[in-house]
C-alpha cells in the first residue's frame, strides 16, 4: 500500500495548491477577513451595490417555468430537515456509545453570501437554501461515512462515484485478513485521516 499512501500524499499537496490559489482569488476579489467576518473594500463595495439587479425587477424577468417550479425545489426543505435532525440525533446517541468521533456540523453548514451586496433579497434567500440543503447532506455523509468506517471497512468490489475520504484506507474486497486487521485496528473507536 505504500504506492496508495504516497498518492494520497500528493491528493492532500494538491487541496493545499487548491486552498493557495482560492485565498489568491480572494485577494484579487479585494475582500478579507476580520474576526471571522467577511470585510470587502469600500469601492467594490459600492461597485456590486450598483450591479444588484432589485427583487421586483429580479422576480417579473424569470422564466415562468422557474417560477412554477420553485416550490418543488423548496420542498426538499422538508425532508432533508428531517434527515439532518434525526442524523443530530443518531450521532448525539450512538457516537459517545461506540467511540466515533463526533462530526462538527457547523463545519459543514457555511452561510456567507448575505454578504454579497450584489445580491437582492430573493437571490439571498436561494443561496441560503442551497447553502443548508448541501451543507446538511455533506454533514449526513460524513456522519455515514464514519458509521461505515467502524462497522464495515471493506472497499466495494465495483469502482463507487466519489467515494468519502475514509474510504481509501478500507480493507480492500475480499482481504478476509485485512478486514479483521482493520476491525482490530479499530476496535477502540474510529482512527480518521481528518477528524474535525
Amino acid at each position: 500500500m505504500p504506492q496508495l499512501a504516497e498518492l494520497m500524499d500528493k491528493m492532500k499537496a494538491v487541496e493545499a495548491e487548491i486552498e493557495a490559489e482560492l485565498t489568491r482569488r480572494r485577494e484579487e476579489l479585494r475582500f478579507r477577513f476580520e474576526n471571522r467576518r467577511i470585510v470587502f473594500e469600500q469601492d467594490i463595495e459600492r461597485l456590486r451595490r450598483a450591479i444588484k439587479v432589485r427583487a421586483s425587477r429580479y422576480f417579473l424577468q424569470a422564466n415562468p417555468l422557474i417560477v412554477l417550479t420553485a416550490p418543488a425545489i423548496y420542498s426538499l426543505i422538508v425532508p432533508i430537515l428531517l434527515v439532518d435532525l434525526w442524523v443530530m440525533a443518531y450521532q448525539a446517541i450512538c457516537f459517545p456509545a461506540y467511540g466515533i468521533p463526533k462530526v462538527r456540523r457547523r463545519d459543514y453548514l457555511v452561510f456567507d453570501r448575505h454578504h454579497l451586496a450584489y445580491l437582492n433579497i430573493i437571490e439571498k434567500v436561494n443561496c441560503a437554501y442551497c447553502s443548508y440543503c448541501n451543507g446538511a447532506i455533506a454533514f449526513v455523509r460524513e456522519v455515514a461515512s464514519r458509521t461505515e468506517v467502524y462497522w464495515c471497512p471493506i472497499k466495494h468490489a465495483r469502482r463507487i462515484l466519489g467515494p468519502h475520504p475514509h474510504y481509501v484506507g478500507f480493507a480492500d474486497f475480499g482481504d478476509a485478513e485485512g478486514f479483521r486487521a482493520k476491525m482490530v485496528e479499530l476496535k477502540d473507536g474510529v482512527k480518521l485521516n481528518d477528524a474535525r
